[in-house]
């Protein structure tokens, strides 16, 4: 199908404002068997129940902060604890499954591996976010007199800052003069590519490292991850990228863009559950090098042939996977391998494809319903599909935001707010539909029509 709804509307014969024209994308959407695969929850489960509450699936345009759970998963964890309880230790050796526990993250890499465009000796799963992110910052932020500046965003997410900021503190460095803040514009809410190019320029030659975001959790903003990355190394500056935001939800090639190392969460566009286990990448080229890059070290990024001869004579696992520390959960590796699973039977280009039509239609929808001169929100993620992923991010007027939250989420839609006055909204392309999508700016303009009429 075409990316663009107006075109396709127009090729259809159908109004693009009307259900009809969302129904037709659904059944032209070669990607909607894959709804079936989740669990998707009722709105009488997530809200208070009145004798209004409808007894259907809700409307969750929440991926990006939680993923929905896979039907799969509960089988699959299942199955563990049943290996546990009836063998106890054998299961690291001997898994009547074939899904042995020494090498359980094996079963996850390569799949992994292709849903951020990698080869999966680049990546390894394990940890958590921000604990990944200093252990690969340990290794490749490596301050000298001459260059010890770190380049990141602004408003990168929390976590993100404080890991920056203590990793330069524990250099025994002062971020007043080793962080470089990339501030938007005055009155805008993005970080051009052109200002991030300038940034590295004017900071060059004093800077180690640039630390970005894939996706801006906040604006929804994607930024040229290719583009920033060759820029920085023709100045001999590594690229670090959270891709929190953007692993399966962007079609990444972390690979082919020379991306030096990323870190990425899998509990939200990846589905693996709650504070689900993490992933990291690390590009081959670093593993090629005759003097090894430094790290903080584990028994579970050792050379596994020997890993249980406890020599205490470190030997890591070439690539990624020797940045492990420790053995991985079980239950959170085959709580991931439950939605990889279903990444496997499409490919994130399809998946992508999918996306940007779906978010590009929502845009539409939401600018021919709530027109100017004073619409009760602006659309802060960027116009261009190629600028944005699934998110859209409505910054209200003040004040009113919660409101219109409550009211949301009462008629049954999960989105996701960022106080002060912030929503986020994100279809995701494995399970939401563009009925789901027409509905939902439905519900949008009766509950903005509502807190209208109650002032």
């Amino acid at each position: 199908m075409s990316s663009d709804p107006l075109q396709l509307a127009k090729e259809a014969g159908l109004d693009v404002l009307s259900e009809d024209f969302a129904s037709y994308c659904d059944s032209n959407d070669s990607l909607s068997n894959l709804r079936s695969e989740f669990h998707i929850p009722l709105c009488k489960d997530i809200t208070a129940q009145t004798p209004d509450t409808p007894n259907s699936e809700c409307i969750y345009f929440c991926g990006n902060s939680l993923g929905l759970q896979p039907k799969r998963t509960e089988s699959l964890l299942l199955e563990e604890l049943a290996v546990w309880k009836q063998r106890g230790v054998q299961g690291h050796f001997r898994h009547p499954l074939g899904r042995e526990w020494v090498a359980i993250d094996e079963t996850v890499t390569k799949q992994m591996a292709a849903v951020v465009g990698a080869v999966p000796a680049e990546v390894a799963v394990m940890g958590s976010l921000t604990a990944n992110l200093h252990l690969l910052l340990a290794s490749f932020y490596t301050p000298t007199k001459e260059r010890y500046k770190i380049i990141m965003e602004s408003k990168a997410f929390p976590s993100d800052h404080y890991a920056i900021e203590s990793q330069i503190t524990w250099n025994k460095l002062s971020p007043a003069s080793s962080l470089v803040l990339i501030e938007p514009t005055p009155g805008t809410h993005h970080l051009t590519t052109s200002q991030i190019l300038a940034t590295i320029d004017e900071h060059a030659d004093s800077t180690a490292l640039i630390m970005l975001s894939g996706l801006q959790f906040y604006t929804g903003q994607a930024f040229d991850i290719p583009l920033i990355t060759q820029h920085a190394h023709s100045k001999g500056i590594l690229v670090g990228w959270d891709l929190a935001h953007a692993a399966g939800n962007l079609d990444l090639k972390l690979h082919d863009w020379d991306v030096d190392f990323a870190a990425w969460c899998n509990y939200k566009y990846i589905n693996a559950g709650p504070g689900a286990i993490a992933s990291i990448f690390i590009h081959e080229r670093h593993g090629q090098s005759e003097i090894p890059r430094p790290r903080l070290s584990g028994w579970w990024g050792h050379d596994k042939a020997s890993r249980f001869r406890m020599e205490n004579v470190f030997k890591a696992i070439p690539g990624a996977a020797g940045y492990q520390l420790s053995n991985p959960s079980v239950l959170d590796v085959v709580a991931l391998l439950g939605s990889l699973q279903i990444f496997s039977q499409t490919s994130m280009a399809a998946l992508r494809a999918k996306s940007q039509l779906m978010t590009t239609y929502l845009h539409h929808l939401l600018l021919t319903h709530f027109p100017g001169p004073s619409p009760p929100f602006t659309i802060i993620t960027p116009t261009s599909p190629s600028e944005r992923g699934a998110q859209l991010s409505l910054l209200f007027k003040e004040g009113t935001m919660q409101r219109v939250f409550e009211r949301l989420e009462r008629a049954g839609c999960v989105v996701d707010e960022r106080k002060p006055d912030v929503i986020r909204v994100a279809p995701a392309p494995l399970y939401n539909t563009f009925r789901e999508v027409w509905r939902f700016v439905g519900v949008l303009k009766m509950a903005v029509e509502e807190l209208e009429v109650g002032r």
